[in-house]
């Protein structure tokens, strides 16, 4: 359980990225077994279909149907389980005693990725570079940029870069749970293109585009057509975020400044900010940022049933959190880092934050928000899966807990609509005037 100490270096040697696929996984990951086992040795991760999957485009079913849960940890049994657990997971367990609960399955090192992207992460081994205060990446493409990590800002942006869909539409259905358990639903359809993960887009220029996504409501009738679009940039000092936004009522689109930092998300109950999507979405440069070293922890993976078209919103979203009897969560090592609100800089909403990064994927799998005064205040948590036809892996369900309150916030559920898709979508789709048509379909 001890977190190992790190120093801050540059870009890696090439005998150092040599360990990646040796010793390392191909993304920089631990490659062997921990000490009994119960994380076992990585041996390419999940890239065979399950036996029941209808085929690519379809919605992803459970690849492991025989897997039963090794323990249900509960606030009855806890103690045995302290060790592994984090902060915001204890949090929990004090603030709903009587429901409250964490299956733990075995665990199935199943993240895996295209060759391509492997072959990529070791060139960005020894090329990548961030400067700005780390704002700005330069040398890498494609892959994780810095597959052998060193700081706290490098662990950040690798989640930022991990390998998805290139072009994809989905569902990402909303909702707002108030404190008696009622809730407010919003549905969204967003449409995202990552420049970063094409091959022909060649990353020399600072200011080249990383991502473009434009997000259209859909209901309830008050919000329908209006949308949100953003640009992010690889250099986000030379290039900060770019948003437009148009709400109903509004004459036309606007130019949004908004769409960055701890303003809050629209639609959201004030239950989470922009900077909170993804798990971490903003800019780096309000935080001292740390990385902290390793540990073993329960966190939420191969979330299949969470994702099934047989399970109906509200036998998920219950007074106070998700059913339990739903997720699923294995033992991990995870990355730890830190973020500090800078002393004498423009502040944040969240006086701290602490990131759980998955080391075979460097998802983001669970954070912690504290206040001014250095309280714990909400907990995220990211529901993920191995897309297995692809592969790649994906978040189906970001949950943010206010713990003062007893409210949170369920994002990115489709289980009532079509799955993901990929789509042919180029840049050009993703300017203000194409977005405001797209808003009216």
């Amino acid at each position: 359980m001890a977190l190992l100490s790190l120093t801050a270096a540059a870009k890696v040697t090439p005998e150092q990225a040599a360990r990646l696929g040796d010793d390392l996984t191909p993304l920089g990951a631990e490659a062997a077994a921990n000490a009994d086992g119960s994380i076992p040795a990585w041996a390419g991760g999940l890239t065979a279909p399950s036996e029941t999957y209808a085929g690519k485009g379809a919605r992803y079913v459970d690849p492991y149907p025989g897997d039963k849960p090794l323990a249900t940890i509960t606030a009855a049994n806890l103690e045995a389980y302290r060790a592994r657990l984090t902060p915001g997971q204890l949090a929990l367990f004090a603030k709903y005693p009587d429901s409250y609960a964490m299956r733990v399955f075995p665990t199935r090192r199943s993240f895996a990725n295209p060759v391509a992207v492997y072959v990529a992460t070791r060139q960005n081994a020894t090329a990548a570079e961030l400067s700005a205060d780390g704002e700005s990446l330069s040398g890498a493409s494609v892959g994780i940029p810095f597959p052998i990590t060193e700081s706290g800002r490098e662990a950040i942006w690798n989640h930022r870069l991990s390998y998805r869909d290139v072009s994809v539409r989905r569902w990402n259905n909303q909702f707002a749970v108030s404190a008696s358990g009622e809730y407010n639903a919003v549905k969204l359809r967003e449409d995202r293109l990552l420049l970063y993960a094409r091959p022909d887009v060649v990353q020399e220029k600072p200011g080249n585009a990383l991502q473009f996504l434009l997000q259209v409501a859909v209901e309830p009738a008050r919000l329908a057509h209006g949308f949100t679009l953003i640009h992010d940039y690889l250099d986000g000092t030379a290039h900060p975020r770019e948003g437009w936004q148009f709400s109903p009522g509004q004459s036309q689109w606007r130019r949004a400044s908004n769409l960055s930092y701890d303003n809050y998300a629209p639609a959201t109950d004030g239950l989470r900010t922009h900077d909170q999507a993804d798990m971490f979405s903003g800019a780096l440069d309000r935080y001292d940022w740390k990385l902290e070293g390793k540990r073993e922890a329960y966190i939420p993976v191969n979330a299949y049933a969470l994702h099934s078209d047989r399970v109906k919103y509200p036998e998920l979203l219950r007074k106070g959190h998700l059913n339990p009897d739903f997720a699923r969560y294995e033992r991990r090592r995870v990355w730890v880092v830190t973020a500090r609100v800078k002393k004498g800089g423009v502040g944040n909403l969240y006086a701290r934050r602490t990131f759980y990064l998955d080391e075979d994927s460097w998802q983001i799998a669970l954070v912690e928000l504290y206040d001014e005064q250095d309280n714990l205040w909400r907990v995220q948590e990211a529901h993920s899966l191995v897309a297995y036809d692809q592969p790649w892996q994906t978040t189906v369900l970001q949950l943010t807990y206010d713990l003062p309150s007893g409210r949170y916030l369920a994002e990115g559920l489709d289980n009532e609509d079509e799955a993901a898709r990929e789509q042919a979508a180029d840049a050009a789709a993703f300017t203000p005037v194409r977005a405001a048509r797209a808003a009216r379909k």
